[in-house]
């Protein structure tokens, strides 16, 4: 019994010391996951999307944008073209409430989109989103993150505030579409 337990500790320390004195920093490799998301961003850039994560501020205070935009209701889902680049399809939320948002933004500032959606169960909440811009129109699908353990949301409607960052849009006239399964608010973006 000694013997093994001499062997352990002859294997453990130096196993111990080369692995903290080289191992990588950051996450460990996940082969399924970073391949796919290798595999979405050579297929966005192929079909001409730029993709930026943006940031959501949940729940988000009553402050509306001033001079809001004239918000139309656009088909549901994803676009087309979107969807048959995107190598998963994103979990959607239900439908989309209520949608304030500017007509008019300054390339140097923030410019924020404050709207309230259904959510799609009672195990997921809203986390942030992804704009994906493409021409003339610019595309926001919000993320999900699940609730952990048996958790749940307190209301399947959730008040957010979504910031795309200054200098991401480009001075120009865009359509914007904050996507949903029911019903896309749609509304025009003049950046100048």
């Amino acid at each position: 019994m000694k013997w093994i337990a001499v062997a352990i500790i002859l294997f453990a320390v130096p196993y111990t010391i080369l692995t903290l004195r080289y191992r990588k920093p950051g996450p460990a490799f996940q082969p399924y996951q970073d391949m796919k998301n290798r595999a979405n961003v050579v297929r966005l850039l192929e079909a001409g999307y730029q993709r930026l994560p943006l940031t959501a501020q949940r729940p988000a205070d009553g402050t509306k944008a001033a001079g809001g935009a004239a918000v139309t209701q656009g088909p549901g889902g994803l676009p087309p073209d979107l969807r048959s680049t995107l190598v998963e399809t994103p979990l959607l939320p239900t439908e989309i409430l209520s949608v304030s948002a500017a007509p008019t933004g300054n390339p140097l500032r923030a410019y924020g989109v404050h709207f309230t959606c259904a959510l799609p169960g009672d195990q997921q909440q809203l986390g942030g989103a992804d704009l994906y811009i493409r021409g003339d129109q610019l595309v926001i699908i919000p993320t999900f993150e699940r609730v952990g353990g048996e958790l749940l949301t307190r209301s399947r409607q959730t008040v957010v505030l979504l910031t795309i960052p200054p200098g991401a849009v480009k001075p120009g006239s865009y359509t914007v579409t904050l996507v949903a399964e029911r019903a896309s608010p749609t509304w025009p973006l003049e950046i100048r």
